[in-house]
């Protein structure tokens, strides 16, 4: 469920600005309402240490050991030292790429002095080079006034050294001379290189200290978390005040500290026309399994939207079974998910999802018949006891044929979309009734017509004698409950709900045709565990047809094939299994997944 929040404003003397968000940090219970930036300097120092110890993770060996965590002043000299480095690193490549760049500009003219070019300038021949036509330069050669020397051509054109400069009125494109030459131009490279490699050695060797860096950036951020909170207090010659939101649960927590330091406090209801309460979920044992996905797609409802975790959890794995397919498939997660548990100190969240999800595939793949996609599975009298024949991936054991149990899934498939719809349309009732407000008769229409188009679903995909008419009725009431009663709110009178509700009648018909879609959207439940049994499938028979020397090609191409196939049914899942519960499942229960996260001023440790 979604914690309910109070609006709490704490304040204190001005003088005594510090020890109060020390005891509310210490706290950790307070999130701050518009909460202002952190120092720039801090924020800037976080977000260059963060880079720092990402980019050092290149220079990691995975064979080196991990280094003790440096106490802060070794951390400081040892970071200053990457500093240094990744400064010095930057400008000897800039280095080399200007020296590159000024050996490709004079490439063409040779390898010259330009020690020697200064003495000339000293002793009064001030050359300057120039490339330049054939024309022009027979008109320099005839003109008395211009001292000049036929040099090697450069890229197929004359060149020529001249004392002096040539007249304006000959063009020419002038060569101005480097500072350094070509030989110094490539030492200095060599020397830049040797530079960079010192530098490589000095983050290599830092690379080590990746848990130092993560215990400082712990540090930091703190540090940006108590500067923000800093700026985010308001006072005045003689107070300081700051607010926030605190679950209602934690108030307790909130008079003791206030009590404890001599703060004063006020407390009050959320304000109805807030937009900005963050959403603290209360998950039981159950629903609180879904917390990795939530947290994986990154989304979370509305504060004044409703908690459907439990619900999300339990179609969810219905739908990854369904969508992974395979009971041998199950049997590789469950036995992955052991070995992870093995090595964890403790059980996780993510390892008791998996635990979950994993059984629940087994079990699809069982009453199914699907063991990596292996028809002879059926052969074995255990397996073939677990299959229940109309679902069965290989009717022919159980004297069907593939038509009937196909169109058994299908059904299947449609029926839990229908269940999950219409829930969506009865959690949205439950929420509004209480709030008096009368669109929830609309939410009834939407129940209506997600009945009304599942029965047009079977007649028309799987020709189940279903009479039309009455499903049409069905779908005329369901439209007119919409169209009347979808514009109505607890703000709004009858009559000014009514007429907001008649004038969205074409999208309210475009969004009722779209039901039969959406219903009809959960047949990819169907078409995607089909999918990834006929890939096993293929493996297979690849690999069966592989004899004598070629047995060991036949097993690499079982072994990539199926991997392959559980990572696409990973996808599948990703893509059509969250989509049903984020879209058509939330849409009827009128989710739109805009809560903001709780996230209160504490000391972080990790």
């Amino acid at each position: 469920m979604v914690e309910k929040m109070k609006m709490v404003h704490i304040v204190t003397t001005a003088s005594a600005k510090e020890e109060m968000l020390k005891a509310l940090r210490e706290m950790g219970v307070v999130h701050l309402a518009e909460k202002q930036s952190a120092d720039r300097e801090v924020s800037e120092r976080f977000q260059t240490m963060s880079r720092m110890g990402m980019a050092l993770k290149d220079y990691a060996d995975p064979k080196q050991e991990v280094a003790e965590v440096l106490a802060d002043d070794e951390f400081k000299k040892m970071y200053s030292g990457v500093l240094d480095a990744v400064e010095r690193k930057s400008l000897l490549g800039q280095e080399i790429s200007a020296a590159n760049t000024e050996i490709d500009r004079i490439s063409a003219w040779g390898d010259f002095s330009p020690e020697e070019l200064s003495k000339l300038r000293e002793d009064g021949y001030d050359f300057h080079f120039y490339r330049i036509g054939s024309k022009e330069l027979q008109a320099a050669l005839e003109d008395e006034n211009v001292k000049l020397i036929r040099l090697a051509p450069i890229d197929k054109q004359d060149a020529v050294a001249v004392i002096g400069t040539l007249p304006p009125e000959i063009p020419a494109t002038e060569f101005m001379p480097p500072e350094k030459s070509m030989s110094e131009l490539k030492q200095s490279i060599e020397n830049a290189r040797s530079g960079i490699e010192e530098c490589d050695g000095i983050l290599k060797d830092a690379s080590k200290y990746d848990a130092s860096f993560k215990e400082q950036l712990v540090k930091m951020q703190n540090e940006v978390n108590y500067s923000s909170a800093s700026a985010t207090a308001q006072g005045d010659d003689d107070f300081v005040w700051i607010s926030g939101y605190v679950p209602e649960v934690e108030m307790d927590k909130v008079r003791a500290m206030a009590a404890e330091n001599n703060l004063a406090f006020a407390a009050e209801d959320v304000a109805e026309d807030d937009d900005k309460i963050p959403t603290k979920l209360r998950f039981n044992k159950v629903s609180k399994l879904i917390e990795p996905v939530f947290d994986i797609l990154g989304v979370l409802p509305g504060y004044r939207e409703q908690d459907v975790s439990l619900w999300f959890f339990l179609f969810f794995t219905l739908f990854f079974a369904m969508i992974i397919g395979d009971g041998g498939y199950g049997v590789l997660i469950l036995l992955g998910t052991i070995a992870l548990r093995v090595k964890q100190k403790k059980g996780t969240t993510v390892t008791f999802l998996l635990f979950v999800l994993s059984i629940a595939t087994i079990v699809w793949g069982a009453v199914t018949g699907t063991w990596f996609g292996m028809e002879s599975a059926m052969k074995v009298p255990f397996l073939k006891a677990l299959v229940i024949p109309s679902l069965a991936t290989y009717p022919d054991y159980f004297g069907l044929t593939s038509n009937v149990t196909q169109n058994a899934i299908m059904k299947f498939s449609f029926s839990i979309g229908a269940i999950q719809m219409v829930l969506g349309s009865i959690l949205s009732i439950k929420d509004k009734i209480p709030k008096k407000d009368l669109s929830w008769v609309s939410n009834l229409g939407w129940a209506i017509a997600v009945v009304a188009m599942y029965l047009l679903a079977l007649n028309l995909v799987i020709h189940d004698p279903i009479p039309l008419v009455p499903v049409f009725a069905l779908i005329g009431v369901a439209f007119v409950l919409v169209l009347l009663f979808g514009g109505m709110s607890p703000d709004l009178t009858f009559g000014q709900g009514l007429k907001a509700g008649l004038a969205n009648a074409f999208t309210d018909f475009l969004d009722t045709i779209s039901c039969f879609g959406n219903v009809m959207s959960y047949i990819r439940l169907f078409a995607v565990g089909m999918a990834g049994v006929a890939i096993s499938q293929s493996f297979n028979g690849i690999a069966a047809s592989m004899h004598g020397p070629l047995i060991i090609l036949g097993v690499l191409v079982v072994l990539i094939g199926h991997a392959l196939n559980i990572i696409m049914c990973f996808l599948s899942v990703v893509v059509h299994g969250v989509r049903l519960n984020v879209l058509e499942f939330s849409g009827q229960v009128g989710l739109e997944w805009t809560g903001l996260p709780y996230e209160p001023f504490k000391e972080l440790n990790k």
